[in-house]
């Protein structure tokens, strides 16, 4: 991509749009193109059909999404299905009607089986049952790849579904309600510290493993995806892959594990209770990245230089009066 090109980066406020934006300035792209929500509904067909025919872009980053912890998802899966799907829906067709030929989709970890084998290679989708808990975000996101890919095998395009890890980092969402593991781990956290409990209760029984991707390092990815995005392409047409490409840190820890450094970043001393009553989720969940590594791209921030970054960004946007 030439430093001129225009790049419009869809969800560009939220924790993985924020960092990709900011990527992207750092190393000199100098025609971003951001909208905010209420400047552009994404989810109305029209308003985004107008936006590209005015704007044209010469490439497409789609990280706008409906986003949630586990009981965000079981809460409210009519509106993580539509809002999703909608928002794909929208903006992909808008792309390639208006000619934009590179575009990045990012999805999520959680289109895989809940039971497939570990690490996770890209070929084990639609091999098996999806965790029932987020579903629906799920299939919304399945939707979304094979849009890309049908685009892909019958106009041409470029399009490429970046599958990343469980993602953490600054500009994270720290509802109670909505927050994904670690912002929500570190609000419980902090504020049983700041209340003078002797123990925090998390859901689960901290047995389930994750793997967590700095924001920062997904934002790097996508800068290398979409600067080498031909070769990518012709190399899974080659071996007959579609064009998914996970993207993770291959750092794996429990549960347990992570509330555990959480703690010692915040400096909470009491006692971590796990309630068995709630889901876990998929016990397992470790992406293999050999398809982004044999390009050369690795993540470089590990979880104990990346949380104390995190916990920072809480206490400044907390201390703000961002919410209470």
């Amino acid at each position: 991509m030439e430093k001129s090109g225009r790049i419009f980066i869809a969800g560009h406020n939220g924790l993985v749009g924020s960092a990709i934006a900011s990527r992207l300035s750092d190393v000199g792209y100098e025609n971003l193109i951001l909208r905010t929500r209420d400047e552009l509904d994404l989810t109305e067909s029209s308003k985004v059909d107008r936006f590209f025919q005015e704007e044209r872009p010469d490439a497409v980053i789609l990280a706008a999404a409906k986003v949630g912890g586990i009981l965000a998802n079981s809460r409210f899966p009519v509106q993580f299905l539509e809002v999703n799907l909608a928002i794909q829906q929208n903006v992909i067709s808008a792309a390639a009607a208006c000619g934009v030929n590179r575009l990045l989709f990012l999805g999520s970890s959680c289109i895989y089986p809940r039971n497939c084998d570990q690490p996770i290679k890209e070929e084990y989708l639609l091999t098996g049952a999806l965790e029932p808990t987020n579903r629906a975000y799920a299939l919304a996101k399945i939707a979304g790849i094979e849009l890309c890919n049908s685009y892909n095998y019958q106009y041409g395009t470029q399009f490429v579904s970046l599958m990343p890890t469980n993602l953490y980092g600054v500009g994270d969402n720290y509802s109670s309600e909505e927050s994904h593991v670690i912002p929500g781990l570190i609000r419980r956290i902090h504020e049983a510290k700041e209340q003078g409990m002797d123990e925090v209760t998390i859901w689960g029984t901290g047995r389930p493993k994750r793997e967590f991707l700095f924001s920062s390092d997904l934002a790097d990815a996508c800068l290398f995806v979409l600067s080498n995005i031909g070769l990518i392409l012709e190399h899974l047409k080659k071996d007959n892959k579609i064009p998914i490409i996970n993207v993770g840190s291959s750092e794996e820890l429990t549960i347990e594990e992570t509330a555990k450094e959480i703690s010692r970043v915040i400096g909470f001393q009491g006692k971590l209770v796990f309630d068995r009553t709630k889901p876990d989720g998929t016990p397992r969940k470790i992406l293999d990245t050999k398809i982004l590594s044999s390009f050369g791209w690795a993540a470089t921030t590990r979880l104990k230089s990346g949380l104390p970054v995190v916990y920072q960004d809480f206490l400044e946007r907390r201390a703000s009066g961002e919410w209470q």
